[in-house]
Formats: structure tokens, C-alpha cells, sequence
């Protein structure tokens, strides 16, 4: 046949269990799967002695090698047809001596300690505490616990390639697949009190299969076809290693992966940077709304298959309107644009003139055409709004040309927005204009990091710096030092990427403006930090199945991030994260993370680009698409392969645009 699946459960370690190879393949607990079509499974318990895998009466011959290999233990299993036969092949093993009640778990872009922070139907320890999940759904198909009391740990991953991928009828239940496949299962579990890490092949997830937002499904199951004297080899490798903490383990299990996986920079870009920019301007062009007052880019809630103008307009988050603005202003005045520069400034001015509620905050998302805007107001958005006109008027001030107006408008709600800050240092989440507060959480508050340490440049007042100061206390007392970020993101309660991103890009600012033992400090921060957040990112490429059009198009899902627990698809989100990435590389030595910002870049940049001849599937050129729906999951529409109906591309263009700009934050910061 022409697939091999080769399976490496890869526990890799700075110390190597005392156990035996022998011994780990023999103390592994195994059950097989055997289906009839039309009747349900029967499985038979298998027991590892001699070289073969033994149970009663099987259709299959199971053999196994164990040995050792670079300091690991390493198993493989060859699985050979006797007859045709549909088969599961799941294992189990136990870390002795850990305590689940005491440890954290992780699967990288999934599962942090044990989703605490996820909603009551998104997947969570309170729901169950064995979890078998599809190794597309992790951004590395590595699984890991770690005893916070022991200070040990056990880490489970698929080290070789999987590239094949059939379809199922069904997501539920026990379900043959249509062809060859690859893919396969990881997760964990606890059996009185001991956690243990687990495979499948082919993949099941158990206890609840998750096919949307905040739905649970019922479990899957899995059956490979094996047509009699056809076989498949699975290759496991086991070790350990202590940590010194939770942040320590993730940093360690990343390197391993990056190690393990090799991500290479995607080979096949054709475009140039000032190429993919020029494309992306016929979004700013196409997607121009005007009113009397408000003007800029309908960028939300638009549909992949019209591009469709739409009268909403969003200051930051999935909108980033002045973002946008700024960008095509700076590219069309050094393009000679006049068309593109007249629309910069136009939505530029209509902010400047409309875009303030009375009480002093942007109109974070508003309805043109009804000139009614939100009541309820975020940090995020407000500090995406001001990062964005800081950027402008700097850059209008070294043309020379000034805005006092603005100037002042962003000095009050600069003041309004410090009012809501506390104690500890952290904002709330959403409040209104009267300064209630309608989320308190403190999730959100490394995206104000990066508009105060910006007005401390740009006006020269510590005030906005010291308050900066305080942000950062709050991240490395509540957040940081707990491994607990959370609720970034304002479409998600949960674990999330962004939360991550954004602290590693707050502690890169600090850096930028202090000096000494202070600077240092906010470098070994973001060190920290970066592990998690990288942990988001591919460092893989998922299979598809002929017919899902992400695999039609020849989509490498390496580079891209997984966005959070509870909404599980990969996009673009980027930003500024590259260059926090090279600068960490330079002042750490650690050459990983120049690496993987390369992979980062390589395979963002262009891969669904829509231009003429390469559209992507979506229906004008330069909407960058945004919910990529890589596993078995779903926004709301068509699933796995394919995009949701639904997209937001102004965020999309945006973080693809400061992805191609190179040293603007930095010249900003260091003058």
C-alpha cells in the first residue's frame, strides 16, 4: 500500500526512566478494536510478551520491537492483515508516581493545565478528566503531564509525518473510514489518582467529540480497512524530564517539538512583500464605505462568497479600521496612490471629527448608515484605536503636519482609560462609558501596554509609562507567574492565544523603553511568555481529504495558530509576534525562535491570498480569509477543509500588512 503510518509517542527527556525498553512496551495497557461492519466493535484486550502483541482468536499479527534509541525507549508495532479486517489499536500508559489532582496537563493549542477557564461546553477538566482528542486538533501532536509537587514529567508525540487523510460518514460513533489514512488520537487521562498519557490510530476522541462552538458531541471511533497481508508500523518512544514549573515544562516541550518536527519555511512563496501589500490595497479600495459622518472599510460579518460592503465599522479587534487607514496611508503617499490616499484620510478625518462617543471613548463599533454606536466598551478595542492613531501621528509629525485636535482627543481618553484601571495594575475587560463595569476579568490588559508605553514616547509623560508599569506588575503576579492566560480574545471565555501574544508583545515594548536590570527582566518575561504563545502554532501540516478545498488548495497548516480552546481554528493572527520573535532570538540566543518566525512568515504571506488566477476560494482579491477550519470543527458552516460563510478580513489584512512592515515599533520607541 502506499501509506505508512509511523507513530512516535515521544516522551522527550533530560532524564531517561530506569525502566527498561522491554519493560515500557510490556507495561503499556493495549485494547484492539476489531468491527464488522453493520455490528458493533468487539474489543480484545492485548497483552505485550515475546515480541507480539496477544489476545484470543485475532485477524490481525501485532508484532513488536522495543529498543533503546538516543536515550529513549522506543517501541514499534507492526500491524499486519490475516484476513480483511477494520480495526482501532488504542494504548495506554500510566505515569506512576504522579498524582493527577496534583498535576497540570497539555495539549499544545488545546488543553492548558485544565481548562478551567473554558465555558461549561467547551472541553474542560470539570466535564471529564480523561480526554482522547484528533491529532489535527493540536498545533503539535504532543501530549504531556506534569506533577507540580514532583516537578516531573511525561510527554506523548507523533514525530513523523502524516499526510494521508479519508473521510468519514459520520462524526460520531463508530465510523469506517472511506480510504488510507494517517491520522491518529492522543490525550490523557487519570485511573484512581495516576494520570496517564494515551494513543489511538486510526484517530477517536472520547469522552465528547467537539464539533462547534460550545457544542460537545458524542464520541468517535475510527476503523482503518486492512485488505488481508497489508500492514502498517507504529513507532512509540517514551522518557521524562523535570521542570521547574508549569512554564518550564511548556518550554521544554515546545523545544522538544520544534526539534522533533523540523518545521522548515514554506518553499513555494512566488510574491514579494511590496507584491502581497499592493494586493492587499484592492481590500482598502474595494471594501470603502462612506456616511456624512463615519467612514473606512467594511471588514466584519461579511460572507466569503460576496465580499459584501456592510455598513458596520469596528476600531479594533476583527475590524482594526484606523489600523488599516494608517497603512494604506503610509503605502499610498510612498506609492504615489492618490486614490488610496484620499480614502486613508478621509476615514483618518471622519475619526478624528465623528469617531469620539461624548464621553471621551472611541466608537468602538458603530452602524454607519443608523449613526448609532455601542454602548459597551472594551480595553482591547480602545487600546487598538489608540496604538493605531499614535503610529499616525507620529508619522504625520515627522511630515510635518499637525492634528492638535486629535492630539487632545486621544489625551482624554488616554485619562478615561486610567480611571478604569486598579489596584493590582489590570483593566477590566468591557465596561461602559460611565466607567460601570460589565467584565471585570483582568485578561485583557496587556493590550493597553502597548498604547501607554507609545503616549509616554509620543508625549513625553511617565505618567502613561509608571501605568504601564503597573499593567506589567498585574501580568507577572496574575498571569505570568500562574501560567494563566486567559480571555484575550472578546468572542471567548477561555484559553486563548491572543492573551499570550499580546503579553509577549507588552513586555517587548517595556524592553524597548527602559534600561539595565529593569530591561532585562521584561526580556526574561517575554521569554517566558513567547513558549506559550508559540505553543499555538503549527509546527505541523495537517492532512486533508481529497474534496475539502483547504487540501484542494494545498494548504500548510505549519506556521499558523490555533486560536483557543473554545474556538478551535487556525488563522492568521500575527501582528507584531515575528519581530518580538527575532528580537528574543537576538537578545536570548535562542536561534529557535528566528527559526520558527521565519516558518511564521513563509507561510502566512500568500498561501490563500486571493489575486487573479489564485483566489482561494474567496470572492474578491485581497480579502484575506479568516476562520480556517482545519479539523473536525466548525464556526457555524461547512467544516473541516473549508472556510466559515462567515469572515472578518479587516483583521486579517491588518495583521498581515505589520507582518510585512519590518522595524516601524521599534523606530517609534527608540527615537
Amino acid at each position: 500500500m502506499k501509506y505508512l503510518s509511523l507513530i512516535c509517542l515521544c516522551f522527550l527527556s533530560l532524564s531517561v526512566m530506569a525502566q527498561s525498553a522491554d519493560d515500557f512496551a510490556e507495561s503499556m495497557n493495549y485494547t484492539l478494536k476489531i468491527k464488522q461492519p453493520g455490528n458493533d466493535a468487539q474489543a480484545i484486550q492485548l497483552k505485550a510478551y515475546g515480541g507480539q502483541l496477544q489476545g484470543a482468536n485475532l485477524p490481525l499479527t501485532l508484532q513488536y520491537k522495543s529498543e533503546p534509541v538516543n536515550g529513549n525507549q522506543q517501541l514499534t508495532i507492526t500491524v499486519k492483515a490475516k484476513e480483511d479486517t477494520y480495526f482501532n489499536l488504542n494504548g495506554k500508559y500510566l505515569a506512576q508516581g504522579l498524582n493527577y489532582d496534583n498535576s497540570y496537563l497539555y495539549l499544545p493549542g488545546f488543553w492548558y493545565r485544565k481548562n478551567l477557564r473554558s465555558p461549561d461546553n467547551a472541553p474542560s477538566a470539570r466535564l471529564s478528566h480523561n480526554w482522547l482528542v484528533r491529532e489535527d486538533r493540536v498545533s503539535s501532536p504532543w501530549v504531556g503531564v506534569y506533577d507540580n509537587d514532583k516537578k516531573q514529567s511525561y510527554s506523548l508525540a507523533r514525530v513523523d509525518e502524516i499526510k494521508e487523510h479519508s473521510l468519514a460518514p459520520l462524526a460520531h460513533g463508530e465510523v469506517v473510514l472511506s480510504g488510507p489514512s494517517d491520522l491518529g488520537a492522543i490525550g490523557f487521562g487519570e485511573e484512581n489518582g495516576t494520570p496517564y498519557l494515551e494513543f489511538a490510530y486510526p484517530y477517536a476522541e472520547a469522552p465528547h467529540s467537539y464539533f462547534r462552538k460550545l457544542t460537545m458531541g458524542e464520541p468517535v471511533t475510527s476503523f482503518l480497512f486492512l485488505k488481508k497481508g497489508e500492514e502498517v508500523k507504529l513507532t512509540y518512544q517514551l522518557s521524562t524530564f523535570n521542570a521547574e514549573n508549569y512554564a518550564d515544562y511548556v518550554a521544554k516541550a515546545w523545544t522538544a517539538c520544534f526539534d522533533l518536527f523540523k518545521p522548515e519555511p514554506v518553499a513555494d512563496n512566488k510574491l514579494t512583500d511590496d507584491e502581497i501589500k499592493t494586493t492587499l490595497t484592492e481590500f482598502f479600495k474595494q471594501s470603502y464605505v462612506t456616511s456624512d459622518e463615519l467612514k473606512g472599510f467594511s471588514g466584519i460579518h461579511l460572507q466569503t462568497h460576496l465580499c459584501e460592503k456592510l455598513p458596520f465599522l469596528e476600531v479594533g479587534f476583527i475590524g482594526r479600521v484606523l489600523l488599516n487607514a494608517f497603512n494604506a496611508l503610509e503605502y499610498a503617499e510612498a506609492k504615489g496612490d492618490n486614490e488610496l490616499k484620499e480614502i486613508a484620510q478621509a476615514t483618518l478625518d471622519s475619526y478624528e471629527k465623528y469617531g469620539f462617543a461624548d464621553n471621551g471613548f472611541f466608537k468602538e463599533t458603530a452602524d454607519i448608515n443608523k449613526h448609532t454606536a455601542a454602548d459597551v466598551y472594551s480595553i482591547r478595542r480602545q487600546s487598538e484605536g489608540i496604538y493605531a492613531i499614535l503610529f499616525y501621528l507620529d508619522y504625520e509629525r515627522k511630515n510635518g503636519r499637525k492634528h492638535p485636535e486629535y492630539e487632545q482627543h486621544i489625551k482624554k481618553l488616554l485619562a478615561k482609560t486610567l480611571e478604569l484601571q486598579k489596584e493590582d495594575g489590570s483593566f477590566p475587560r468591557k465596561f461602559k462609558g460611565d466607567l460601570s463595569l460589565v467584565d471585570e476579568t483582568g485578561g485583557s490588559s496587556p493590550s493597553s501596554v502597548l498604547p501607554l508605553v507609545m503616549a509616554y514616547r509620543y508625549f513625553k509623560d511617565k505618567t502613561y509609562l509608571n501605568a504601564a508599569r503597573k499593567v506589567v506588575g498585574y501580568l507577572e503576579t496574575a498571569i505570568i507567574s500562574k501560567s494563566d492566560y486567559f480571555s484575550s480574545t472578546l468572542d471567548a471565555d477561555c484559553e486563548d492565544k491572543e492573551a499570550s501574544l499580546y503579553a509577549a508583545t507588552a513586555l517587548y515594548y517595556m524592553a524597548m523603553v527602559t534600561k539595565g536590570k529593569e530591561q532585562k527582566h521584561y526580556t526574561e518575561l517575554a521569554k517566558q511568555v513567547a513558549y506559550f504563545t508559540l505553543s499555538w502554532y503549527y509546527t505541523w501540516d495537517v492532512p486533508f481529504a481529497q474534496g475539502q478545498m483547504l487540501g484542494d488548495l494545498g494548504l500548510k497548516s505549519r506556521g499558523w495558530g490555533n486560536v483557543s480552546v473554545e474556538n478551535n481554528h487556525i488563522d492568521v493572527f500575527i501582528f507584531e509576534f515575528d519581530e518580538v520573535l527575532n528580537w528574543l532570538a537576538d537578545e536570548t540566543g535562542e536561534k529557535r525562535f528566528d527559526d520558527f518566525a521565519a516558518v511564521i512568515k513563509s507561510s502566512m504571506r500568500e498561501q490563500l491570498l486571493p489575486y487573479e488566477g489564485h483566489m482561494s476560494g474567496i470572492a474578491k482579491v485581497g480579502y484575506y480569509p479568516e476562520v480556517v477550519q482545519h479539523t473536525e470543527w466548525d464556526y457555524g458552516h461547512f467544516g473541516k477543509g473549508f472556510y466559515n460563510l462567515h469572515f472578518a478580513p479587516g483583521w486579517t489584512v491588518a495583521s498581515l500588512w505589520e507582518l510585512l512592515t519590518v522595524g516601524r515599533t521599534e523606530e517609534y520607541l527608540k527615537k
